[in-house]
Order: C-alpha cells, then structure tokens, then sequence
C-alpha cells in the first residue's frame, strides 16, 4: 500500500482518505460513498469531474475521447482511474446526494452457478447463489463484477433481479465471439461451478423521492437492469407511470416479452411497453421499425418533468440522451449506464 491523501468532494462536502495504490473512485466505493460511475474503465465519462485544488494527479489508461487532452489540462479527471497523489478538493460534475449518501459497503463473495440459458441466440440468462459472504447487498440496477478464472481480469454485469434472502443473483449477458468472460460462459460454465465476485457497483438505482413519470429505454443487454427495476416498482406497488422503449435487430433477438406483460399489470399506474426492430427478418412483424431512439422520437411529443433510464451500447445511450433533451428531460433527470464492449 502506498501513502494515504484526502479527498474532498464539492459541493456535497464529503471527505474519504484514499491509498496512492488505490483509484478515487475505489477508495470512495469501499468507504460506502456512492459517486456517479459507469464503466470504471475510463471509457463512459460517468464520472468526470474537476479538481479545485491539488495537481499531483495520475491516470491509468483511458479513452481519449472520453477525456481529450485539453480537457485534463484544464482541469477535468476521471475518478475511474486517477490516483491521488497528494491532498485533493474535487467538483463533482455528475452527482446525486440521494445516491452519495445511501451507498453500500462493496464485499468479495464466492458464488455457485444455479442456471446458465439461452434466452435468445446471442444472449444468456445467468443465475448464480452466493457461497461466502452471507450477504452481498445491492439496490436494483447496480451491477457485479465477476472476475475470469486463471486471470486477473473481470467483466461487469447488471442484476436483473431483486434483492433477496436467498442470496441468489440473476444476470442477462450478451455473448460476443473471442469474448473473454462471454465465450467462457458460453462454452465452458456448467450449473455448480464457483466464480470469484464483487459487489455493488453503479448508480443506475431508482431515485426513490420522485413521482414523475419514468421513461426506460434499452438495447441488446441492457435489458437487464431496467427489468431489476421494473420487478423492484411491480414488488414495492410503486406508483409512477412507466414506459419502456426496447431496442433489438430482428425478432430473434426479443425476449422477456411475456414477463414484461405481467409487470405492466401489476403496476399500480401501468407500463407502456414498445419493442422495435432496426433490421425486421422475414418473419412476420407488426410492431414498430427503426432505431429505438428514431421510435422515441416518433412516439413522444413531450417528456417534460419526466425521468428516464438508458442502458445498453454507448452509441446507443448517447443518441437516447440527446433525443430525450429534445423532448424535454432535463438533463440531471436523465440516469444511464454504458454497457462498454470487452473482449
């Protein structure tokens, strides 16, 4: 371990002490602070903020493009992957006191796989039973990290499920070719094998002190997490409208459409659900074509005062996020998660 600093966080006034050898962001998440992020790979800009004082400063590596050089001369960091190496006061730039204040504690666990199923050609349903410790809690829509046998590295994935006394943990997981964890999982994880976890990640949580209107829109993966909060609203009779665009290539690639039927009927207020095909196949298709956020656009007038949550490929979020500014959302009312492409 490397010598210690204080961070001071603007404006919320919160201050962690954080390891040289540490990240910012991982030292605030094990000391139960919850700051805005996404990837943790320098990829998705969840977590740029602006240093006010302090210049001893470190950055793994990470995208240009999420932070271009004139920006970190400016000032801006990604507390993903910065290491601090002196006494720091930092702005955030993306935050929610509600979310910075609630976070939970991260744990390393050991799981057990209970299910490992195709639920569409591309894309898996995995369910796993937590061995050690007894507990790994998380708020719906967080995400767990799984780390790949005989290697250091982990992938993340969203829960798409409720917190339970069973401590059993389900996850939609898309399978890429050459993937590392992905090809693993697709070809070699059977029903009793142990993995390696830690959880829990991510702000994509319900921010529980609003009653606007909720406007979900996903892609490929993404699915996940949004059904982790649609269960959670359907479990707890939350009673804010809800609609939920979906974004697939063909119908092959649909799923959970039955399940999310059933939702829409246990909530109090209704779920408007709206499918659409970017690429329809030859089998037959009534529903809605183009872009999901084409579909948005040509479905909604307005959105103003409402809240929306994005999930699935960058591209994707980006473009959602500025289709639902035009319509209206105010931007701190827009809450997202990238699902960042691994190998």
């Amino acid at each position: 371990m490397g010598d210690k600093h204080v961070v001071r966080f603007e404006p919320v006034g919160i201050e962690i002490e954080v390891d040289e050898d540490q990240t910012i962001l991982r030292a605030a998440a094990e000391q139960g602070v919850q700051l805005m992020h996404g990837c943790k790979e320098g990829q998705c800009a969840a977590c740029k903020s602006f240093v006010l004082e302090g210049e001893d400063i470190e950055l793994d590596s990470y995208s240009i493009f999420t932070l271009p050089d004139y920006e970190k001369e400016e000032g801006s960091t990604l507390l993903c992957r910065a290491h601090a190496y002196e006494d720091l006061t930092i702005e955030l730039l993306n935050y929610d006191e509600e979310i910075i204040r609630s976070g939970l504690p991260l744990r390393k666990g050991k799981v057990q796989v209970v299910a490992n199923d195709e639920v569409t050609h591309d894309l898996r349903r995995l369910v796993v039973k937590l061995i050690e410790p007894e507990e790994i809690k998380f708020f719906p829509g967080q995400y767990m990290d799984f780390i790949v046998p005989g290697t250091e590295e982990s992938r993340s994935f969203s829960m798409a499920n409720t917190p339970n006394r069973e401590g059993e943990f389900e996850f939609v997981i898309k399978i890429y070719p050459d993937g590392l964890f992905s090809e693993f999982l697709a070809e070699k994880v059977q029903v009793g094998d142990q993995l390696e976890v830690e959880a829990p990640f991510g702000t994509f949580t319900l921010r529980e002190n609003r009653t606007s209107d909720i406007v979900f829109v996903g892609g490929g993966a993404g699915m996940a997490p949004i059904l982790g909060l649609l269960r959670s609203m359907a479990e707890r009779g939350v009673e804010r409208r809800a609609r939920f665009y979906y974004g697939a290539r063909a119908t092959r690639d649909l799923c959970f459409a039955e399940e999310i039927a059933a939702l829409g009927e246990q909530l109090p207020s209704g779920l408007t659900y709206t499918p659409a095909l970017s690429h329809p196949d030859d089998e037959p298709w009534s529903g809605q074509t183009g872009l999901i956020t084409e579909v948005l656009q040509a479905n909604e007038s307005t959105l103003e005062g409402a809240d929306a949550y994005v999930c699935g490929p960058p591209p994707m979020v980006d473009a959602a996020i500025a289709t639902l500014t035009a319509l209206g959302v105010r931007e701190e009312n827009i809450f997202y998660d990238k699902f960042t492409t691994h190998r």
